[in-house]
């Protein structure tokens, strides 16, 4: 496979995913970006936790979820648990922003 033949390829698989995202957002409630991922879920939890060295990251839970990755066969996910180092930013939807 040529360097075209991939670059092509995952811009395809991008533009996939951006539909898939556009025919589902309706359904969530919440939009929810970490270092790593973006996910849509209809219930979160974040707990701030300290290591033992003291540095700060967070658990975040989510349930009834979809998750922005091309690479992932299954994007609806009915539990998930991310832990990051890195601030989360949620944003609620309001059905006028679909």
């Amino acid at each position: 496979m040529s360097a075209e033949d991939l670059e092509k390829y995952e811009t395809e698989m991008e533009l996939q995913l951006y539909r898939e995202y556009r025919d589902v957002v309706g359904l969530f409630s919440y939009v929810i970006e970490t270092e790593r991922r973006f996910y849509l879920a209809n219930e979160y939890k974040i707990e701030v936790r300290n290591t033992a060295d003291g540095e700060v990251f967070f658990e975040l839970s989510l349930r009834d979820a979809w998750v922005w990755d091309m690479f992932r066969p299954a994007r609806f996910v009915k539990n998930v648990r991310v832990v990051t180092f890195k601030d989360v930013n949620v944003e609620e939807l309001t059905k006028a922003e679909l």
